[in-house]
């Protein structure tokens, strides 16, 4: 084996389409309609949990239902988080952070900005994306959504079980963002 053999691998990996973990990549994952039940939730096919940027995008998803729908989207968020559900202080912290800002989740779909009032486009798309330190730790990933309404990414940190799998560790998604405009009177 050469030295630069495994830098020959990754070139012909990436020339083929699929980037070497820990690149700059983006994934846009897409969903043509919102799952309105736990079970059309599980029924998508994101919902195999077998990718990390799919477990990511469908943390937003969850976290979209809860001010209409508080129970489904911790039922969600705990299927998201496999064996470890949240605990009481979790769900607190995320009923804090809705207290008035039901936008938020809804400004990582792709065209919700402040001047629609974070209104996503159709089909729904979330991108997703890694960078060079992504996969760091061994068996986490620490992926990046950008919201249209922060001038910087957010992330999330997904954890791989024995079964390949990625459960959703934790996340950083409920940060303070712009107004939409509607809401805003200096807009």
């Amino acid at each position: 084996m050469g030295l630069f053999d495994d830098l020959k691998k990754a070139r012909e990996n990436t020339a083929a389409g699929s980037a070497p973990a820990g690149s700059d990549r983006t994934v846009g994952v897409q969903f043509a309609k919102l799952p309105e039940t736990i079970e059309e939730f599980k029924a998508l096919p994101q919902a195999q949990l077998t990718s990390q940027f799919d477990t990511a995008a469908l943390t937003v998803v969850a976290l979209c239902f809860y001010p209409t729908n508080r129970e489904l989207s911790i039922e969600m968020l705990n299927y998201l988080r496999g064996p470890r559900p949240l605990s009481n202080y979790d769900q607190q912290f995320i009923r804090d952070r809705f207290m008035d800002k039901d936008y938020v989740p809804r400004s990582y779909f792709v065209g919700a900005v402040p001047a629609n009032d974070y209104l996503p486009a159709e089909p729904y798309t979330i991108k997703v994306s890694e960078n060079p330190y992504s996969y760091s730790e061994q068996g986490y990933a620490k992926l990046f959504l950008t919201s249209g309404g922060a001038d910087s990414p957010r992330y999330v940190q997904l954890r791989q079980a024995k079964d390949g799998k990625w459960y959703l560790w934790e996340q950083f998604l409920l940060s303070d963002i712009r107004q939409p405009e509607s809401a805003d009177p200096w807009a």
